[in-house]
């Protein structure tokens, strides 16, 4: 990995699925003796709670209640 002029690293693909990091996520940069950690910033979510969150204010206006479960219910 190289660190970029802003300082920054991609977290390798596989490595990010294995320990649940996801586009969005609040990370944290923690200092241990000469290392450095990338740690969840806040507690880890489930996944239903990530979807939850990041579908939260998606759905578009003028859905009927029935249009809304079609969707969320693949229908």
């Amino acid at each position: 990995m190289k660190l970029n002029s802003k300082g920054q690293v991609t977290i390798p693909a596989e490595l990010r699925h294995k320990l649940g990091f996801v586009e969005g996520d609040e990370v944290d940069v923690v200092q241990d003796g000469a290392t450095l950690r990338i740690v969840h910033s806040t507690p880890e979510l489930s996944p239903t709670d990530r979807w939850i969150r990041d579908a939260r204010g998606a759905a578009r206006q003028g859905m009927t209640t029935d249009e809304l479960l079609d969707l969320t219910r693949g229908e």
